[in-house]
């Protein structure tokens, strides 16, 4: 009954579904692709066997690249049904696919969408990464006995909370699946009371990413061809771009007219700043921000062959308004202020930075991250402050090269430390799928 009318709910709301993607469209022309795949409706042909595994957005099906290329290793053959919930999840996703395999979207929860989207591919397990759990979808999953498993499984306070708010729907959910990998300790301790069945804790996959060598290698070229040293706001998010520009500006006012009191800082105006946009619809938004405060952009789209015009020289600003290019950019800089954690949004993950040797300043918000952040903490990767202006003031001090040695060495042992969790992982896929 619970979930009768829950259903209805997601049944009366398709019509503000095809709205809501007309609108992202506008901006993001990749979510008016194939929109009757969102209603369970597909053009291929129907098959079965592939292994399914769902990457809602852009860093999820990075987690699951990762996972993925293991797998591969280990089955050469292996058929793929990749589903996304994103237009910057699935354009990422359609780079790792391989003959044979299939991309879709996952279908709107629905107990009709559902059906159809699982009686055309029939998949023999499926694997969610790391948050999507529908109520729909994990009992279809279970009565058609499709092993469905929540991998990288994380889950953090605030969502725990928000879970048990509706337990009478998100219980059920949960304890259909199959099983449960978590990254920490403490997700696991979090599923299992939402009733997950929780069989390990592995890690997290990120850390087994390795950086694109090119990417990075370029990166760091760049920075040493560069006459001042690089800051990044790495996955900025709105609502933090605007404080950061006004604290920007005004700090380079007041280096334009005293020294800093610390010798060991540097002024505003002798750093070169970088901002690159979590969301890559905002590039053209956020350039305008910055043009508001007065400052000058340089955009990554412009640059031919790096950063290196009289015009990008002279700019306050440098823009990465490009895709796939965090190695690159994570090379480029000495230091990067963390996206996400100066407003209450839950951070991003900082894992690629320490992977790059890239130190990282977080604000106080990273609840979504929340033990990587704290290892990160105190391993000295990174460094916390309690808002906008201290991390800029820290960044300043850590350009000018006071402790940047250690914390550069910190973050690459951090990033070394805690590998291992596509191993494990696809060695608990290999017996799901043996099971199946």
């Amino acid at each position: 009954m619970v979930r009768a009318a829950y259903s209805l709910f997601m049944w009366l709301a398709l019509p503000f579904l095809r709205r809501k993607l007309a609108r992202r469209g506008e901006a993001e022309p990749g979510y008016l692709e194939a929109v009757d795949e969102r209603f369970g409706r597909y053009a291929q042909p129907a098959d079965r066997g592939r292994l399914w595994i769902h990457a809602v957005s852009l860093g999820e099906t990075r987690a699951a690249a990762i996972l993925l290329a293991r797998l591969r290793a280990q089955q050469p053959g292996l058929r793929l049904l990749f589903t996304h919930g994103t237009a910057t999840g699935r354009a990422e996703g359609q780079r790792l696919l391989q003959p044979g395999d299939v991309q879709v979207w996952l279908p709107w929860d629905t107990p009709g969408a559902v059906q159809r989207f699982l009686a055309q591919f029939q998949p023999c397990a499926g694997i969610l990464m790391e948050t999507e759990v529908w109520p729909n979808l994990a009992t279809a999953c279970r009565a058609r006995g499709v092993p469905l498993v929540l991998a990288n499984a994380r889950l953090s306070e605030k969502s725990l909370r928000q879970a048990l708010t509706l337990s009478w729907l998100s219980r059920p959910a949960y304890a259909a699946l199959a099983a449960a990998w978590a990254q920490t300790t403490a997700d696991a301790q979090r599923l299992a009371q939402l009733g997950a069945p929780v069989q390990g804790v592995f890690g997290n996959l990120k850390f087994d990413a390795t950086p694109d060598a090119g990417q990075l290698a370029q990166g760091r070229a760049w920075r040493a061809a560069a006459d001042r040293p690089v800051v990044m706001f790495a996955s900025s998010r709105e609502g933090e771009e605007a404080d950061f520009f006004r604290l920007l500006k005004q700090k380079m006012a007041l280096a334009q007219s005293s020294r800093p009191l610390l010798a060991t800082k540097m002024r505003a105006n002798e750093v070169q700043w970088l901002v690159v946009p979590r969301h890559p619809q905002r590039f053209d938004e956020v350039a305008a921000l910055a043009r508001q405060q007065g400052l000058s952009v340089s955009r990554r789209s412009g640059w031919s062959t790096g950063p290196t015009s009289a015009d990008s020289a002279r700019a306050d600003l440098w823009l990465g308004d490009s895709l796939g290019e965090m190695a690159l950019y994570y090379g480029l800089s000495d230091v990067a202020l963390l996206g996400g954690s100066f407003a209450p949004l839950g951070g991003q993950n900082l894992i690629e930075a320490a992977a790059c040797g890239c130190p990282v300043v977080t604000g106080p918000h990273t609840f979504n991250f929340a033990e990587a952040a704290e290892l990160a903490e105190d391993a000295g990767a990174a460094l916390r402050v309690p808002d906008m202006d201290q991390a800029l003031e820290l960044a300043l001090q850590l350009a000018a090269g006071d402790g940047h040695a250690r914390a550069v060495q910190a973050a690459t042992a951090f990033a070394q430390a805690h590998r291992g969790a596509a191993q494990r992982t696809a060695q608990a896929v290999a017996a799901l799928l043996a099971g199946a």
